[in-house]
C-alpha cells in the first residue's frame, strides 16, 4: 500500500557512516564558508526558509547542503529532504537536542503512496543520526503515522468496514490484545441503535460494525485510557446528498478510526503504563430504501433519543454510540478522533486541528506536547451559549444544530459532550486527515494529525 523505504535512518557507527554529506542549516545571519557562500551567491540562494541548495564538492560530487531556516530550528524543515536531495548518505549537523525529532520528519518526508501507481525508481535517501537517537522509537511513530496516512489514501472500495476491522485485527494480534466485534443486526441486539442505523443502507459485505481492542485489561492497578475513532469509510452525505464536490474526498472520512488504531499500536508498541481500550465504530453512509432520514427519531447507546435534521451529520452519531461505550469502561482518559466538520477548517484551515476539552489540565499537556513535536493543535472553546442550538421539541437532542448558532465545529463538539465518559478527562480532536497542496515531504493525500502529539502527552503522563 505505502512505503518508507527502509532502512533510512543509519546510526553513527554504520559502515560509510563518517562519509556522510554534511546537511547544515542556516537562519538569517548564519555564515558559510566561502564555497558555500559563492556558490549560494551564483544559484539565487537568498536564504528564505525551507530553501535547499546542494553545494559540489571537490570530487564533482555534492560536498554539503545548506538548508535556509528561520531564526529558530523548526525540526520539519527537514520533512522535505528524503525527496529533494539526490540519493546518497547525508548527516544532519543540529543541536542534540533536535537531532531526533529532525530523524522523524526526515522519516514523516519519506512516505509514499503507491498502490496504484508505479513510481519511478530512485536511489534512496539515507539519513545518519547521531547515537543518542532511538531509532527504534523513532520507525515505530512514522510507521504509525505511515498506516494513517494509508489508511486514508485508500479508496472506499478498497478500505470499507471489513478492511478496517481485519488492520485492527492485525494490530491487536500483534500485541497480544483482544478484539471484539460487533456486526450488522447485531448492533442492534448489542445496543448500537445510532451506528446501526447510519450504515443500514450499505450493501451486506459492507455492513456497519464497532470494533473493540482491550490491552491491559487485567492490570487494574494502571489507569485506563480510551480511544475513540470515527470510521465513515465512504460518506455520500446519506439522503442529504453531499454534492460532486463535496462528496471527492470522502473516503477520508474514516480519519478517525484510522488515526484511532494508529496511536493504539504505539501505545503498545511503546507498552506505556496503562489500561487501553480502542473503540471504532466502522459504517458507509449509503443511500438505499433502507437509508435513515431527516425527521427520524434515533435512539442512542446513552438512551438519549437524536432528531436528525440532516442525514449528513452523521459521523456524531456513531461516535455518540461509542462514546457511551468508552464510559462503559470508567476510563481516566478519552480521546476521540473524527473528520467531523468543514466548519473546523472554516475556521482553522486544514493544517491547523482543533482540540476540545473542558480540563485545564489536559488542555496545557496537549498544547505542550504539540509544540514540543510540532504537531499542530489549536483550543477551541465548548461554549455553553450554543448548547441550547441542540435542542429540540420533539427528542433529546438534535444532530445538526440551529443555524442561528453558526459556529459548526463547536456545536459538534456541543453534541459529543453529551455522550462523552464522565469519569476521567475527554478531549476531541477535529481532524481533516489531508493535505490538499503537494509539497516536497507533504504529499497531496492523507495526512497524520495530533496523533504525535496526544503519544507525547500520553508518554509523558504515564511512560
Amino acid at each position: 500500500m505505502s512505503s518508507i523505504p527502509n532502512p533510512l535512518l543509519l546510526p553513527a557507527s554504520a559502515e560509510g557512516a563518517q562519509n556522510a554529506v554534511p546537511v547544515r542549516f542556516v537562519g538569517p545571519d548564519g555564515a558559510l564558508d566561502a564555497a558555500a557562500s559563492r556558490w549560494s551567491a551564483a544559484n539565487g540562494f537568498d536564504r528564505k526558509p525551507g530553501q535547499v541548495l546542494a553545494v559540489p564538492g571537490d570530487d564533482g560530487g555534492v560536498g554539503q547542503v545548506i538548508v535556509s531556516v528561520g531564526p529558530t530550528f523548526d525540526p520539519m524543515s527537514v520533512r522535505g529532504l528524503s525527496v529533494r536531495l539526490p540519493g546518497g548518505t547525508y548527516r544532519l549537523e543540529t543541536a542534540p537536542e533536535h537531532a531526533e525529532p529532525a530523524a522523524l520528519a526526515f522519516l514523516l518526508g519519506a512516505y509514499v503512496f503507491d498502490r496504484y501507481k508505479r513510481r519511478p525508481e530512485r536511489a534512496p535517501v539515507r539519513l545518519v543520526v547521531d547515537e543518542a537517537v532511538d531509532i527504534d522509537r523513532v520507525s515505530r511513530i512514522a510507521a504509525a503515522c505511515a498506516l494513517a496516512r494509508e489508511m486514508v489514501d485508500t479508496p472506499a472500495a478498497d478500505m470499507g468496514p471489513l478492511q478496517i476491522e481485519t488492520i485492527a485485527r492485525e494490530i491487536a494480534e500483534a500485541h497480544g490484545a483482544t478484539l471484539s466485534v460487533t456486526t450488522g443486526d447485531a448492533l442492534l441486539e448489542d445496543n448500537y441503535p445510532a451506528v446501526h442505523a447510519v450504515g443500514r443502507a450499505a450493501t451486506a459485505h459492507r455492513a456497519p460494525r464497532v470494533i473493540e481492542i482491550g490491552w491491559n485489561l487485567n492490570r487494574t492497578d494502571l489507569p485506563l485510557v480510551a480511544l475513540v475513532g470515527k470510521g465513515v469509510v465512504f460518506d455520500t452525505g446519506g439522503l442529504d446528498l453531499k454534492p460532486a464536490a463535496g462528496m471527492r474526498n470522502m473516503k477520508k472520512d474514516m480519519g478517525g478510526a484510522a488515526h484511532a488504531l494508529a496511536l493504539g499500536r504505539m501505545v503498545m508498541q511503546a507498552g506505556l503504563a496503562v489500561r487501553l481500550v480502542v473503540l471504532v465504530a466502522a459504517v458507509e453512509n449509503a443511500v438505499s430504501a433502507d437509508a435513515f432520514r431527516p425527521g427520524d427519531i434515533l435512539n442512542s447507546r446513552k438512551g438519549l433519543t437524536i432528531e436528525i435534521g440532516n442525514t449528513d451529520a452523521e459521523g456524531r452519531l456513531i461516535l455518540a454510540d461509542v462514546l457511551t461505550r468508552a464510559g462503559e469502561h470508567q476510563p481516566d482518559l478519552t480521546l476521540d478522533f473524527a473528520t467531523l466538520t468543514g466548519a473546523a477548517r472554516i475556521a482553522l484551515g486544514p493544517e491547523l486541528p482543533p482540540l476540545y476539552t473542558d480540563d485545564e489540565q489536559l488542555a496545557a499537556e496537549l498544547l505542550a506536547a504539540s509544540k514540543a513535536v510540532a504537531d499542530p493543535l489549536w483550543r477551541m472553546p465548548l461554549h455553553p451559549g450554543y448548547r441550547a442550538a441542540l435542542d429540540t421539541e420533539i427528542a433529546d437532542v438534535r444532530n445538526d444544530s440551529a443555524a442561528w448558532a453558526q459556529a459548526g465545529s463547536v456545536t459538534a463538539a456541543l453534541f459529543l459532550q453529551k455522550f462523552a465518559p464522565t469519569t476521567g478527562a475527554w478531549a476531541h480532536m477535529d481532524i481533516f486527515a489531508w493535505n490538499p497542496r503537494a509539497r516536497p515531504g507533504w504529499p497531496e493525500g492523507g495526512e497524520a494529525q495530533a496523533i504525535r502529539a496526544c503519544f507525547e502527552m500520553l508518554s509523558r503522563r504515564f511512560e
